[in-house]
């Protein structure tokens, strides 16, 4: 028998909700820059860089890293902190330096030619089932489903399944998987996919979904009544950071210098990053503080004061944990900052802000 007619066996009109999904999808899908391609490189970084990053922040990022590392080649003959210069303001860096050594891998020892199959792709340093069978479906067509948190929740709620818990365990999630597998479109497996993960990050939302709009909402089993897993508890911590920025030293310099210090080697979250010195105390008084900033690393928000000290006035204010350097103000943009160090640098009028482009629907941008 037909693995489309097995699929179809096992799950009720699934060729219906899959032809009233790619319809939705034709429809509504968002103008994404990766979309318009279909190379396994440019699909791979986009992929990578989406993981538990908002879409809004990954646009400009996206075009920026493909500038500059146009190929795959490219990018394995960069040096890392070429590669974290690019990726700085993303966060969670180990995705770059894995992306970083799996490009090397290809180069070095598959001639560089990325795995078509997601069998194989799941061999590379940092791509999982996820990003392989994303890849394998969107640029060569392979009939693998993609399942992330916003494919499990539609599935679920779909299927009326108790995805609010985590007592489902390894048992829900290969029920999940499967029902995945039965649904993806045989010819269209890249659309299918992509539909699914649009749909639950637009339409099928963690809470308030957007039922009336789903085209699976005759079906559904749930209609948004449906648990949610709680978002997990912030933590909240609060640092203080040295903004020393001089007159540069060299003969004939005219550009201003800002101090910067590396993170060690050693430190599990951002090492070799550059940063702001961190302040000996994180109680600055008022008329020293030049600003606050929030900012969020994963399930910690930062609440970071910062205070212009004097370059004769740093070592006694600050503590030093790594090497520490003067760089140009205009260098310092290209290196691989911190996304806090970057932040605090634009509000600052250090460094030029960039500006994101906008996401729109093609109806929105007057595409029927």
């Amino acid at each position: 028998m037909p693995k489309a007619a097995r699929r179809d066996r096992d799950w009720p009109a699934a060729a219906e909700l899959r032809a009233k999904l790619l319809a939705w999808y034709d429809r509504n899908r968002r103008d994404l820059p990766w979309r318009r391609s279909k190379d396994p490189y440019s699909i791979w970084v986009s992929e990578i860089m989406l993981q538990q990053t908002r879409v809004a922040v990954v646009v400009d990022h996206y075009r920026q890293f493909l500038h500059s590392f146009p190929s795959l080649l490219s990018l394995a003959l960069a040096d890392e902190q070429e590669v974290l210069a690019e990726w700085s303001g993303l966060g969670y860096y180990r995705r770059a330096r894995l992306l970083h050594k799996a490009a090397r891998f290809v180069a070095n020892q598959l001639n560089g030619n990325l795995p078509t199959t997601a069998e194989a792709l799941r061999a590379l340093p940092g791509i999982g089932a996820y990003t392989a069978a994303a890849i394998a479906s969107i640029a060569h067509g392979e009939a693998v489903a993609v399942v992330d948190g916003n494919v499990e929740r539609v599935l679920c709620r779909l299927a009326g399944w108790d995805w609010g818990s985590r007592a489902g365990g390894a048992a829900l999630k290969r029920q999940i998987d499967l029902l995945a597998s039965q649904l993806v479109h045989p010819q269209r497996p890249g659309d299918f996919n992509q539909a699914m993960m649009e749909l639950g990050a637009t339409v099928c939302l963690p809470r308030n979904p957007e039922c009336r709009l789903c085209p699976f909402s005759a079906v559904c089993k749930t209609r948004g009544e449906h648990k949610t897993r709680p978002r997990p508890r912030m933590l909240s911590r609060e640092v203080a950071h040295a903004l020393s920025v001089r007159m540069g030293t060299e003969p004939g310099a005219l550009d201003r210098e800002v101090l910067l210090e590396q993170r060690p080697a050693s430190l599990t979250v951002m090492p070799g990053l550059w940063e702001l010195p961190v302040l000996a105390g994180a109680d600055v008084p008022e008329s020293e503080l030049r600003m606050t900033v929030r900012h969020a690393i994963m399930q910690v928000n930062y609440y970071v004061r910062v205070r212009t000290v004097f370059e004769d006035d740093v070592p006694a204010l600050t503590v030093q944990a790594g090497e520490r350097r003067w760089v140009p103000l205009a260098e310092a943009g290209a290196m691989a900052l911190t996304g806090l160090t970057r932040k605090v640098l634009t509000r600052a009028h250090l460094l030029a802000a960039a500006t994101l482009n906008p996401i729109a629907t093609p109806a929105e941008q007057g595409v029927v």
